[in-house]
């Protein structure tokens, strides 16, 4: 089936269009939530030599809507008083997940092998045969980055089409994925 130039260019639009829309939802949600993050995991470890905490095993990390489940997170944080040395109050600088990523809000899913999120560039990465879905709608490369501020999102490839690190039959190697509904299709 031979496609006209003007329906490639209509897709390549769609596509430019609709791509922020898939990963923004649960990183907004995660960075203006005024909500207490909770996480649960099979043991923690804290660091105070770098600031950071470790949850490791079956960690599920809530906050509002925005649900993180992974083998491994890491917390880094900023720890201030009033006079701007140690002791007092937390803030959150920088969160590694590695292993069996999965962030969701709503219909909104991301996968990967590994997410990096840094507070003060207001940066989410997803890498690891990264994955995004919103519905059926669907992005892949090797990694996602968002810019939060932006509303900017970059994938890189290249992705596998079937999830698990195999190419299918008609992949093209070194290429992004992503599956576009159209509205009658998505019903």
């Amino acid at each position: 089936m031979k496609f006209s130039p003007q329906f490639k260019k209509m897709c390549v639009v769609l596509l430019a269009c609709a791509w922020p829309a898939l990963f923004a939802p649960a990183a907004e949600a995660m960075q203006k939530s005024s909500e207490p993050i909770n996480i649960e995991a099979d043991r923690m470890v804290s660091r105070e030599q770098d600031n950071s905490v470790v949850f490791s095993g079956n960690v599920d990390a809530r906050q509002g809507e925005v649900i993180i489940r992974t083998d491994e997170m890491t917390v880094y944080y900023h720890q201030e008083n009033e006079r701007g040395g140690t002791g007092g109050s937390s803030q959150v600088k920088k969160l590694i997940c590695l292993g069996n990523v999965q962030v969701s809000q709503g219909d909104w899913l991301g996968t990967g092998q590994r997410m990096d999120y840094y507070a003060e560039d207001r940066k989410v990465i997803l890498s690891g045969d990264a994955r995004a879905w919103q519905g059926q709608n669907m992005v892949a490369g090797k990694t996602i980055t968002y810019y939060l501020d932006e509303g900017r999102s970059i994938v890189e490839g290249p992705a596998t089409a079937d999830g698990a690190g195999k190419e299918q039959a008609g992949d093209k190697p070194g290429r992004v994925r992503a599956v576009i509904q159209s509205d009658s299709q998505a019903k």
